[in-house]
């Protein structure tokens, strides 16, 4: 069974940064494109940033120039870089396989919360 563990969320002001971490055991990780997704409060989970297996990137939106997102396959780990963050990136953040290109790994992981707020 694929275990998904998300960390580095946080407490953050408007403006600020964080960086996430995904570690991915129980897969063949660097055989799938991966994805950063968030929950807000009472919304649906939405993807924001996902990687191929070769490292091109690619992001929603609201989320270009700000956010980052990168892959270490030797380790596993999947990372987003979040700069000039507002308070609508408050969310829940998971880390899964990119839904555009197949399935997804259940269960979810844990997620990590990121609040951003003066």
């Amino acid at each position: 069974q694929v275990q998904l563990v998300e960390s580095g969320g946080g407490l953050v002001q408007p403006g600020g940064s964080l960086r996430l971490s995904c570690a991915v055991s129980g897969s063949r990780f660097s055989i799938y494109a991966m994805a950063w997704y968030r929950q807000a409060p009472g919304k649906q989970r939405e993807l924001v940033a996902g990687i191929f297996t070769g490292g091109n990137t690619n992001y929603e939106d609201s989320v270009k120039g700000r956010f980052s997102i990168s892959r270490d396959n030797a380790k596993n780990t999947v990372t987003l870089q979040m700069n000039s963050l507002k308070p609508e990136d408050t969310a829940v953040y998971y880390c899964n396989r990119d839904s555009r290109f197949g399935g997804v790994w259940t269960p979810w992981g844990q997620g990590t919360q990121v609040i951003v707020s003066s």
